[in-house]
């Protein structure tokens, strides 16, 4: 991976949630999914009750973490495609997730982990003027996107 795609993979160490984007019996759906950075690849958890890791097992997904709602100075989003495989993480890594939640949908939650190293990774930062206007107001003048890829 180049440098660029390199710090957009550790930028999402800063976040703990993103979505997950494949396809399930032919049709495309986006799943949140709390992930940790490891060794350069990233490691999702999902709650096994959906049924989504059958989904991505073997399969290329796409996924995607950015701080837009953290209120941040400089906002990013990152997102990269990967060959998905069912995995059982070591006691730091498991650790590095944190506290799972207690319910999925009204399921107990019950954890599946997942490994995707990252291919084709993007990283967009969005810069707004000095001027920027509050958060919940839409944003006038330019907004360049840098774009790495």
């Amino acid at each position: 991976m180049s440098t660029e795609e390199i710090r957009a993979i550790e930028l999402l160490g800063s976040v703990s949630y993103g979505r997950l984007a494949t396809s399930m019996r032919a049709m495309p759906f986006v799943a949140p999914a709390r992930h940790v950075v490891a060794d350069g690849r990233v490691l999702i958890r999902l709650h096994r009750g959906l049924g989504y890791h059958r989904a991505c097992n073997g399969s290329v997904v796409a996924y995607g973490a950015d701080n837009l709602h953290a209120g941040a100075a400089r906002l990013w989003a990152v997102q990269f495609t990967g060959t998905a495989e069912i995995t059982e993480p070591t006691p730091e890594q498991r650790a590095a997730f944190g506290a799972e939640p207690s319910h999925v949908d009204g399921e107990p939650f019950e954890p599946v982990y997942m490994r995707i190293e990252p291919q084709f990774v993007t990283l967009h930062h969005l810069d707004y003027p000095a001027d920027r206007p509050a958060e919940n107001s839409r944003p006038t003048g330019e907004r360049p996107i840098h774009h790495a890829a």
